[in-house]
């Protein structure tokens, strides 16, 4: 079996990126191994995920710099799921997240965007069904 081990997210600084994704949105820091003296291997994850993690990787040069909030031409470039959008989302308000919008209905589910640190934008989503995630 294949997955999708990790999926990267351009930041400015280790540690400040940390804080928001551990602090903020909730995810648990699986490892921070430094590498030289300017580079660090930093994984973070939603607590319990099996599979996928992001890895934080530090802008190394100007053309990555330019990168840093906008990785994916202003659309919505991530989705963490969950299984309890109500609760997750409070949590996230009350923790300085910024949302875009209010929690809306789709077809597949309930969702609410939001952006992180960096202004990148990810989906808070609760699916409907097992066939949609």
């Amino acid at each position: 079996m294949t997955h999708l081990g990790l999926v990267t997210v351009v930041v400015r600084d280790y540690d400040e990126a940390i804080a928001f994704y551990r602090d903020a949105v909730g995810f648990d820091l699986l490892e921070d191994t430094h590498v030289d003296d300017d580079k660090r291997w930093v994984v973070v994850a939603p607590p319990g995920a099996k599979e996928t993690a992001v890895l934080l990787a530090k802008a190394a040069t100007d053309e990555q710099a330019t990168r840093v909030g906008d990785q994916t031409a202003g659309r919505v470039g991530w989705f963490l799921n969950t299984e309890a959008f109500e609760r997750d989302y409070e949590r996230m308000r009350a923790a300085g997240v910024v949302f875009e919008e209010e929690p809306r209905r789709e077809p597949y589910g309930t969702v609410a965007v939001f952006r992180d640190l960096y202004g990148n934008r990810w989906d808070l989503i609760q699916l409907d069904t097992p066939r949609a995630r």
